[in-house]
């Protein structure tokens, strides 16, 4: 399971008390890591900047993540200390995320976030994720479908590729008052430092709303090709925008931007992700055109959720039915059967609470596992 972001500030904390409370940081770390990856790191003569660098270069790979936590909770000084047990966790957890990693073909995986979350269908979307993130040539995808069907949701699995592709997605959601500036913002606050603060960069004191804008989207991308994480920068909802919004134009330019800094800066470019943008909206820039991956999502049927539940079921059998040879592929197909059936008819006799029928099924299929899960 991934660390998350209060625990890499503990880990953070450590370097810097444990590891690098020297005056000769490279000697101190090139005992430890290989001298290419040391060479690289910015580093200077104040211990806090120090380790900041080196947790976030190490947060690129799952193996450099790994490497970093080994080291500190081998350190003499931390062993002492209790402290070191919540090392020694931190350590047991990304090898199990690394084991992960190596082992699963995480675009295939149908359960998220350790077990709580599920991911169904969508074999479209997960081929059309692989290409993207494989193709150094693709920078903007673009994900349409009707409303319901799971559109929105596509972002969870980004989060979860995400955590073992080296990306990170920043996300905002849009509302028909959306505008450029808001947008801007919260993009703002995404990129910066968060050490350092936001840019004092505010469009609205340019006379010519073109040009502050087309200065934004630039100041945004170059902000997030310098940062030290990768980003996808994801719009979501982007069928709820007023079609006057100037988010429109915002949109079209950062697409161009990316395009044009992708030539020189290649890979830490930040991709851009459209979520609910339909072929019938405002059309992207031309010159972006070759850089475009699509998927259509589709609301969930039976035979998704056969599918979904026998990968799972085979991938996760019951103790009691690991060796028992056919038995068990006549068991896991029952047992396919009864998750599929409760599952369509809990979504279909929920109350109305507002949620779409694919967020149903979901939630649904969510409850199944963790009854799976105890059995």
């Amino acid at each position: 399971m991934p660390l998350k972001e209060p625990e890499w500030d503990l880990v953070t904390r450590w370097v810097r008390e444990y590891l690098l409370d020297t005056t000769d940081p490279h000697t101190q770390l090139a005992a430890e890591f290989p001298p290419e990856f040391v060479s690289a790191l910015p580093l200077t003569a104040v211990s806090s900047e120090n380790a900041r660098a080196l947790v976030q270069a190490s947060r690129r790979t799952i193996e450099r993540q790994l490497r970093l936590v080994e080291v500190i909770a081998s350190n003499d000084r931390l062993s002492v200390r209790p402290e070191v047990a919540k090392a020694h966790e931190f350590l047991e957890r990304l090898r199990e995320d690394q084991h992960i990693h190596l082992s699963r073909d995480n675009f295939r995986t149908c359960v998220l976030k350790n077990g709580t979350e599920v991911f169904i269908d969508r074999q479209s979307l997960r081929e059309t994720l692989r290409g993207f993130v494989e193709d150094p040539e693709k920078w903007v995808l673009l994900v349409d479908g009707a409303p319901g069907s799971g559109r929105s949701y596509t972002y969870n699995l980004i989060r979860h590729i995400g955590q073992h592709s080296g990306f990170r997605p920043a996300r905002v959601t849009l509302t028909r008052t959306s505008t450029a500036v808001r947008v801007l913002r919260r993009l703002a606050e995404f990129v910066a430092d968060p050490h350092a603060g936001v840019s004092p960069l505010n469009p609205t004191e340019l006379n010519d709303l073109l040009p502050s804008i087309d200065d934004a989207v630039h100041w945004i991308v170059g902000r997030a090709t310098a940062a030290d994480d990768r980003f996808w920068i994801v719009f979501d909802e982007c069928d709820k925008l007023d079609p006057s919004s100037d988010v429109w134009d915002f949109i079209g330019k950062l697409s161009l931007a990316i395009y044009e800094h992708a030539s020189v800066r290649g890979d830490q470019v930040p991709r851009l992700v459209l979520l609910g943008y339909g072929p019938a909206m405002r059309q992207l820039p031309y010159d972006v055109r070759g850089s475009l991956c699509r998927d259509t999502a589709r609301v969930a049927e039976a035979a998704d959720l056969r599918c979904f539940f026998d990968q799972y079921f085979h991938e996760s059998p019951p103790a009691a039915l690991a060796d028992a040879g056919e038995a068990t592929e006549a068991a896991i197909a029952d047992l396919v059967e009864v998750a599929v059936e409760e599952v369509l008819r809990a979504a279909s006799a929920g109350e109305d609470s507002g949620e779409s029928y694919m967020r149903k099924v979901c939630t649904a299929t969510e409850g199944a596992i963790r009854v799976y899960r105890s059995l």
